[in-house]
């Protein structure tokens, strides 16, 4: 398969998705592109990788049996899960499954990402994935600070 370029500028919002349930991938590009994001979809585990460590990525929603029969099976998930901290935080990972509650905190730690969903909770995706990516830019704020005076002290000396 082909891989299509795009040119993503430094005012767009890049979203990644990784879907195996088609309606499930419809609703969530539609909601994402209906917020102003620019959608790209992975087709495979190695294709999300690919796409992942070439663009910063806002925002990324992975189902949860994204090309895996259970979850402990999806490559993306691990990935993600073992990728260092400082790559994962570059975006707002939000895991979309049943066998989530929306928003539980636990069920999001237990997995390494920022939000649950649960696809019963559709209906409000503009909604959650907004507070997904407000919450996780409140939370990371002071950590982006430092990190960016960091970053310029290091410019300074160099």
């Amino acid at each position: 398969m082909a891989s299509q370029f795009e040119f993503i500028s430094s005012t767009d919002k890049p979203a990644l998705l990784a879907f195996s349930t088609p309606e499930w991938l419809e609703a969530t590009r539609s909601t994402l592109n209906h917020l102003g994001y620019k959608v790209h979809t992975a087709a495979t585990h190695g294709d999300f990788l690919s796409r992942f460590t070439q663009v910063h990525y806002q925002v990324v929603v992975v189902e949860e049996l994204f090309a895996a029969n259970t979850i402990e099976e999806n490559l993306t998930l691990q990935s993600l899960q073992r990728m260092p901290m400082a790559q994962r935080r570059q975006a707002t990972v939000i895991l979309l499954g049943p066998s989530f509650q929306t928003f539980t905190p636990m069920q999001a730690f237990q997995h390494s990402v920022h939000a649950v969903i649960n696809p019963s909770e559709m209906f409000l995706l503009n909604q959650l994935i907004e507070k997904a990516v407000g919450d996780n830019q409140l939370f990371l704020h002071s950590y982006r600070e430092a990190q960016a005076r960091a970053y310029a002290t290091g410019r300074q000396e160099s």
